[in-house]
């Protein structure tokens, strides 16, 4: 797939601290790309380089195949972690003067405007202050906001922070459905839930540099370990974890099952598969739960990063 988006080796310092050490990832376009870490280890100056806000030491950053260029904020929606509306003034009057910066005219900032607000339920907080609304509902303006102008770059730092769960999955979806109109869509989160139902491809930086990156369902079979849990009905449960023990790495799992099973983890050595464990234990019990372990990003996270520290 074609990027949208390329950061070649970026450096970036303050002083004696480097904030991003020979960084490079490469965004699909109209893909969802998570960009993870821990706090401090550099997403939120990446993404301010890419917005232009500051620049490179070293690196380049490429746009459409093209060396960024300023002209280029108008291609790109950027939503900072710290919000940035004028609290004093109305909701409606704001947002029609920020989408006249983005170059729209005031007949079309206020049709698309009028379509954001009715599609995320907000008609009504038009002539109301930005100071008079809570955390969440001023981040429902901010994201109408950041997407009005139909950017072809979407950049979202910390997107769903303040917001309830019902709001959460209302801005999940419409991200979705922006990257399946057409947006890329890059977005930096601490919440692993969302990057597991949102993201196409992530990148994990840690310590100003890059430990990871890649498309998640191949992360995530790099990170399997041939690993099943089993729910298993047996006349002597006993027994059978015996044999299971001398022919396999067995522990002990968790999963939650209406019956009162014998339930286990199970590791497979490399030359076996999923088969040959079917298969020996069709002979010994009735198999009620069988799958495969794979690992959330959450796990890969937080391995990665402790491997790491």
């Amino acid at each position: 797939m074609e990027n949208l988006l390329v950061a070649e080796n970026i450096y970036k310092r303050f002083g004696n601290f480097t904030a991003l050490n020979n960084v490079s990832i490469n965004i699909p376009r109209e893909s969802i790309f998570g960009l993870l870490g821990p706090n401090g280890a550099g997403k939120t100056t990446l993404l301010r380089i890419i917005n232009q806000i500051t620049m490179p030491d070293e690196g380049k950053v490429y746009l459409d195949g093209k060396p960024l260029h300023p002209d280029d904020i108008a291609h790109i929606g950027y939503l900072p972690e710290e919000r940035g509306l004028y609290k004093s003034m109305k909701v409606g009057e704001q947002a029609l003067y920020l989408a006249r910066l983005k170059g729209l005219s005031k007949a079309e900032a206020k049709e698309r405007l009028q379509y954001w607000f009715k599609r995320l339920e907000i008609e009504g907080w038009w002539d109301k202050k930005i100071q008079e609304l809570s955390k969440g509902m001023a981040q429902k303006v901010q994201f109408v906001i950041t997407v009005l102008h139909s950017p072809k770059l979407l950049i979202f730092d910390e997107p769903f922070s303040g917001f309830d769960p019902v709001n959460a999955n209302l801005i999940k979806d419409e991200i979705l459905k922006l990257r399946d109109d057409g947006a890329t869509i890059l977005f930096s989160t601490h919440r692993m839930e969302s990057v597991e139902e949102l993201c196409d491809y992530i990148a994990l930086i840690h310590k100003s540099n890059k430990l990871l990156d890649g498309k998640v369902s191949e992360i995530k079979k790099e990170y399997k370990a041939n690993t099943f849990e089993v729910g298993l009905d047996a006349l002597d449960e006993s027994k059978l974890r015996l044999e299971l023990e001398d022919r396999f790495q067995v522990g002990p799992a968790r999963f939650k099952s209406i019956q009162n099973d014998l339930k286990l983890s199970i590791k497979l050595k490399e030359n076996e598969s999923s088969n040959d464990l079917i298969q020996f234990l069709l002979t010994r019990a009735r198999i009620n739960h069988f799958v495969e372990v794979i690992p959330s990003v959450n796990d890969i996270f937080i391995k990665t990063v402790t491997q790491n520290a």
